[in-house]
């Protein structure tokens, strides 16, 4: 696909003014769906713990390419270097069905419905009926040429990555490995949360949110709204322009994490005077909503000044293009992105906890998760202003622009929230990958 001529409408430089076609232009968003999510990118599919047992799989998507995540059998010889994790496109390599439809469970193999050709997990075609045609006396009626190989008619297979859990997979085969995608910088957070450790599933949430599928990535990278917009994270001291904070990035600029350590509440004037969403006398009915408990995989030596500890009680990791990792006090949970159009996403929640939780904790993981999700006392609020969001930029049209200048207009890391640096940052990698 040849670069539109709308892509040279970017002239303001750097990646601080984002356009607002840049989330309302059908052409471009196809081009998106092709270098980004269909190129040299690694996408989030689910977690390990989903598909415990052979046979066992979820339906989960690359785009807007729909794929199965399955578990294959693996033989004992090869179990030290093959987690059996298989990902496949849902489409029969005969007539294009997407032949499956629930949405998980187990199966010995996969068969399309249509015309019934059946393939392995791992999605190599086992047999179709009448390959060899029809025999009635002495003829052979129909049947597939003489030289249909079976071994080229599997399904799509995309490759794989599974770390700590967390499975990956891409269309491309030139893609760097999934750790070198995903940086030095950004590996560390990452390890703190899962490595070494068995996940629990603890349920779902998804929804729809009418708004470009970047807009989300910018949310979760933007220090700056959490304190204004979110009542429970400014009044409770979950998240506030005042706490101790950090903003990381990989080298491209494409993942990021927003660490920051919760303080105890009340008023501080410097960041709560004015702010609409602050509200001083509210209180809790149950206050178990904010019984924070912490966790010794808190603790992480500090991966940019060795030997100093830290232990943060949030943090945010944003790994493009479209997964997001939740740890907000002792709720964690996954969040991935599926473009549904240039204007639409849909936005799945995946809660989870640790083998050796105890059952006091994972009734306080599934309580603190009421805060996110579709219906989540924060989280609500995101999904609502990024239609509002998508809302005005199809209002305005050509010529207007977005505006992400707090903190400057560089793409450095900060110690501290009052900063769009890890929007600008993703934009500058967005600008690079789509020839803009």
């Amino acid at each position: 696909m040849n670069a539109p001529a709308t892509l040279s409408r970017w002239n303001q430089p750097g990646s601080s003014r984002v356009p607002f076609w840049a989330y309302t232009d059908a052409q471009l968003y196809q081009r998106e769906l092709e270098k980004i999510f269909y190129g040299e990118h690694w996408c989030y599919v689910g977690l390990e713990a989903e598909i415990p047992n052979v046979g066992d799989y979820k339906l989960s998507s690359v785009g807007e390419r729909q794929v199965i995540m399955v578990r294959d059998r693996v033989a004992p010889r090869d179990r030290a270097t093959d987690t059996g994790i298989r990902v496949v496109e849902n489409r029969c390599a005969h007539r294009g069905v997407r032949f499956c439809q629930q949405p998980h469970g187990n199966a010995r193999s996969f068969v399309c419905p249509y015309h019934q050709w059946t393939y392995k997990l791992n999605g190599e075609l086992a047999g179709l009926p009448f390959k060899d045609g029809v025999k009635d006396g002495e003829c052979v009626n129909g049947g597939m040429p003489a030289d249909f190989d079976i071994k080229q008619h599997g399904l799509t297979k995309l490759r794989v990555a599974v770390l700590h859990g967390l499975v990956f997979a891409t269309f491309s085969n030139a893609a760097e490995s999934l750790e070198d995608y995903l940086g030095p910088e950004v590996m560390p957070w990452l390890d703190r949360i899962f490595k070494g450790r068995q996940l629990t599933l603890l349920g779902y949430n998804r929804q729809r949110i009418p708004g470009n599928w970047k807009l989300m990535m910018e949310n979760i990278k933007d220090p700056y709204h959490p304190g204004l917009l979110h009542t429970w994270f400014v009044t409770f001291g979950l998240w506030r322009a005042d706490q101790k904070s950090r903003m990381v990035m990989d080298d491209h600029g494409r993942h990021a994490v927003m660490i920051s350590r919760r303080n105890e509440g009340g008023q501080n004037t410097a960041v709560t005077e004015g702010v609409t969403s602050f509200k001083a006398n509210m209180t809790l009915n149950d206050d178990r909503l904010l019984d924070v408990v912490p966790e010794s995989w808190w603790k992480i030596d500090d991966p940019s000044k060795p030997g100093t500890d830290i232990t943060p009680t949030v943090t945010m990791i944003t790994l493009f293009p479209s997964l997001i990792v939740q740890q907000q006090v002792n709720s964690l949970s996954t969040r991935h992105i599926v473009p549904r159009g240039e204007g639409e996403f849909d936005f799945i929640w995946t809660h989870f906890g640790f083998a050796d939780d105890t059952p006091e904790m994972t009734r306080r993981r599934l309580r603190q998760a009421n805060l996110f999700g579709p219906a989540g006392f924060v989280s609500a609020d995101d999904g609502e202003v990024i239609e509002f969001s998508q809302d005005g930029f199809r209002q305005w049209g050509e010529g207007g622009s977005t505006l992400c200048e707090l903190g400057g207009t560089g793409t450095e890391a900060t110690e501290h929230m009052v900063t769009e640096t890890l929007i600008r940052s993703m934009y500058a990698y967005w600008k690079k990958v789509m020839e803009v």
